[in-house]
């Protein structure tokens, strides 16, 4: 079987035949034609896996058909062969999406260089992928089982990430799996990890503890404000730390990506608990014993994330930062989107403006969040790409885009992430026990104790204590809670789908990246 179909059009054809004849020796099916007309009849007639196009030729040039080619199908790589090297030229060509372009004359060596480049560079990459990842295996395996700290724990989950990044590259189903088991001990063992540290945490001082999302604005966000500089906090809702490298790209088109930083967010991994310790610069416990109105346990009527901007300002304060001009804008809906893209220049005159986008929600519009990711992102990969096709049309970016000539620097961050549920455990609860399928509390939990991490006293998490006898209990690795009753129903339901609440990797260890205007 042939190596791939290429047509090679030149008016000078016959003076190329060493060089068909060169490729045809390679494995590769040549066809060769003298001009552009029938060049383009036979890409409407014909499969062709790379077209050879002379650029000067009577009749119709090689520009011109190669416009007229990407009208038949836009997808045919096409390599353009030119005696002449003026920019204009190569704009034109470089414009007009060719894949490669050659000077003549040409030599048989270079041309089967740039059929491989275009024709085997997946399948190179995908072997390289495969190679270079069983070199890693080893050293990942290793930094799992050497104990690590909390800001080991930080880059062994980056690692990761860049793996399951480039594990998009590789055709090799097994690869994948071994990488996916991989993942999966990397999670028991970051469970293990928080269940013996996390308490000791939330009674460290500071410089024993990592950053966490009730000190992540005093200490990630608030050192860069500089007068004379605007500072943009964007807090994207939900958004992971993989997620975040695919809309990486997108911001580095228009700012320049000074620090790509993680910090941990506070259990419940969940919005009401994670964002309200951003905003306020507390532990839950504390935001309640402050502001006992505004805040509400999840059994409480009433919206859990209205406050965030009055906790906001009483953090500045508290920090002694009181001679700022900031704003607070919140965006649930696309609308309130496009009156930040009307209003962004505005925001300018300001010393810090905070921007809460809740992109779970834009993704899913009116429906509930679960049918539709169930639809769209059936795993992470997608789940990636959703996030970037948002970003990249969202009015999030076209304000910033507004902006990206001025002098501004971004922290973006965000207050929790999500993990994909396939394992459930059972838990037995009465009426008052919430309904998060990552966490629970209330009051006679009964569940097994190696898989959950309980804490019976809610205070030594940092949490409120919302009825006598309250505890909280959080899923490990990739499970969630299911009540007994109607329990087969409720596991198919919600198995593989994204959730967040409990103890992952995926769901604590979360972006916070620092960027300015190029």
């Amino acid at each position: 079987m042939a190596l791939g179909k290429i047509l090679w059009v030149d008016d000078e054809i016959e003076s190329l035949q060493s060089q068909k004849l060169f490729l045809e020796s390679k494995g590769y099916e040549v066809h060769a034609l003298t001009n552009g007309f029938d060049a383009i009849d036979f890409v409407k007639e014909n499969q062709v896996d790379v077209v050879l196009m002379d650029e000067t030729m009577p009749g119709i040039t090689g520009l011109e058909t190669l416009a007229k080619i990407k009208e038949v199908n836009q997808q045919i790589p096409i390599v353009l062969i030119t005696k002449n090297e003026t920019e204009n030229l190569m704009d034109d060509a470089i414009g007009s999406q060719i894949s490669d372009y050659l000077i003549k004359p040409v030599n048989p060596n270079q041309v089967l260089l740039s059929l491989k480049k275009i024709l085997d560079n997946k399948r190179l990459v995908a072997e390289k992928t495969t190679t270079a990842y069983q070199q890693q295996f080893r050293n990942l395996f290793m930094a799992l089982n050497s104990n690590p700290d909390h800001n080991e724990w930080m880059e062994i989950y980056k690692k990761l990430v860049y793996w399951e990044l480039e594990m998009e590259k590789s055709d090799s189903p097994e690869m994948r799996e071994v990488f996916q088991t991989q993942k999966a001990e990397a999670n028991t063992e970051f469970f293990k990890f928080i269940s013996r540290h996390y308490a000791s945490w939330i009674r460290a001082r500071a410089d024993d503890a990592p950053i966490m999302s009730h000190n992540m604005m005093q200490f990630k966000v608030l050192p860069h404000l500089e007068k004379g500089t605007p500072l943009f906090f964007i807090l994207i809702d939900n958004l992971r730390f993989d997620q975040w490298k695919a809309i990486q790209p997108i911001f580095a088109e228009s700012f320049r990506i000074q620090e790509e930083d993680t910090f941990y967010s506070i259990l419940p991994t969940a919005t009401q608990y994670a964002r309200n310790a951003i905003f306020s610069g507390m532990l839950p416990v504390d935001i309640e014993k402050q502001f006992p109105s505004e805040w509400k346990n999840d059994d409480e009527e009433g919206g859990k994330n209205l406050h965030e901007e009055k906790f906001l300002r009483a953090q500045l304060k508290r920090l002694k930062k009181v001679d700022l001009r900031v704003t607070y804008t919140k965006v649930l809906n696309n609308q309130a989107g496009l009156d930040l893209v009307n209003n962004i220049h505005n925001l300018l005159e300001n010393d810090l403006n905070v921007i809460v986008y809740n992109f779970v929600d834009m993704l899913s519009h009116a429906r509930t969040e679960m049918e539709v990711l169930k639809e769209l992102a059936g795993d992470e990969m997608s789940y990636r790409s959703i996030t970037q096709s948002w970003f990249e049309h969202s009015p999030l970016h076209q304000a910033l885009k507004k902006i990206a000539d001025k002098k501004i620097k971004i922290v973006l961050a965000t207050d929790h992430g999500t993990v994909r549920v396939r394992t459930p455990y059972k838990v037995v609860g009465d009426k008052q026990t919430t309904a998060n399928l990552r966490y629970k509390h209330g009051r006679n939990l009964n569940y097994e104790a190696r898989e959950v991490l309980a804490f019976r006293d809610p205070r030594e998490a940092g949490l409120p204590v919302p009825n006598v006898n309250s505890s909280f209990i959080f899923a490990k690795e990739d499970g969630y809670l299911c009540y007994p009753n109607n329990y087969n129903y409720y596991v198919n339901y919600y198995r593989n789908t994204f959730q967040h609440g409990g103890v992952s990797l995926e769901e604590m260890i979360v972006p916070v990246i620092k960027m300015i205007s190029k």
